[in-house]
């Protein structure tokens, strides 16, 4: 391979990774995204009113029900609601949107809790986002590595963002990687697409230069032999680096790395409350 190769190769690594930097912002900056919840709402027997929401919402035996008042409306499936509307038992971590004006209500199921979460896309948190700052891109941070599935999937029972709440993942493996002359093992989760793997994990730069309670990074499919390829260069911050009112689920133990991985999102200037 000749200098120019190497140069041309270069740049590509770095536009590539600019790009997913700027999709990953632009999702973050959707008008219903994270950084639009107003609140996060624990629901229960009794119905209650909130200032960023219109009706009146419980939970129960029969799951989530809003009692909405003359002149309040939402939007449900496309389908307008008015009066009491129940949007019955929902399951663990899944959720529905309803549409209240320029507004959507998040009603969704958390750590076997029923919430109610509005976005607002005017929400200062936001209008007022500036880019999450990164390390710059580096090759040192791309590590192949071999996903070991389990026999069976694991039930794996972690923390999670807000005090006292837990989540169960299923785990279906772990990947195997080699840094610094140290070998090292992550608890892998199922991924968004199929096939696909994501970990959670902290580091020795966690709390110092990038957000301390968890980063997540996307794997590939394995291919032959469960060839895998961790680009900590794309290791991301969850919603819970920007706002306190996300759920985000922490790492396990075994995935806090003792090396410090220098790649990826660092604190959002959000948390630093430098405004830059």
């Amino acid at each position: 391979m000749t200098v120019q190769d190497q140069d041309t190769g270069l740049s590509e690594f770095v536009q590539q990774w600019e790009q997913w930097r700027d999709d990953h912002e632009q999702a973050l900056l959707d008008p219903h995204g994270f950084l639009a919840v107003t609140s996060l709402r624990w629901l229960d027997e009794e119905p209650t009113r909130f200032p960023d929401a219109p009706g009146a919402w419980s939970t129960g035996e029969e799951g989530v029900v809003v009692e909405l008042d003359d002149g309040e409306e939402l939007t449900v499936d496309g389908v307008p609601v008015r009066g009491r509307y129940g949007f019955g038992v929902i399951a663990e971590r899944a959720g529905v949107n309803a549409v209240a004006g320029d507004a959507v209500i998040e009603v969704a199921k958390r750590g076997g809790y029923d919430i109610v979460r509005p976005r607002h896309p005017e929400n200062a948190l936001r209008t007022g986002h500036t880019r999450t700052p990164a390390f710059p891109p580096d090759r040192r941070w791309v590590r192949e590595g071999r996903y070991l599935p389990f026999e069976k999937p694991r039930a794996v029972t972690v923390g999670a963002a807000v005090e006292g709440l837990q989540h169960v993942y299923d785990a279906p493996g772990e990947i195997e990687f080699e840094i610094d002359g140290g070998t090292h093992r992550l608890t892998a989760f199922n991924g968004r697409s199929p096939g696909s793997l994501q970990v959670l994990f902290t580091d020795a730069t966690s709390g110092v230069s990038t957000y301390a309670a968890n980063r997540t990074l996307s794997v590939g499919a394995p291919g032959e032999q469960g060839a895998v390829v961790l680009d900590f260069n794309r290791a991301s911050n969850l919603p819970c680096a920007y706002t306190d009112l996300a759920t985000c689920p922490l790492p396990p133990a075994e995935n806090r790395l003792p090396v410090a991985v220098e790649a990826g999102e660092k604190i959002p200037h959000e948390r630093l409350g430098d405004g830059h």
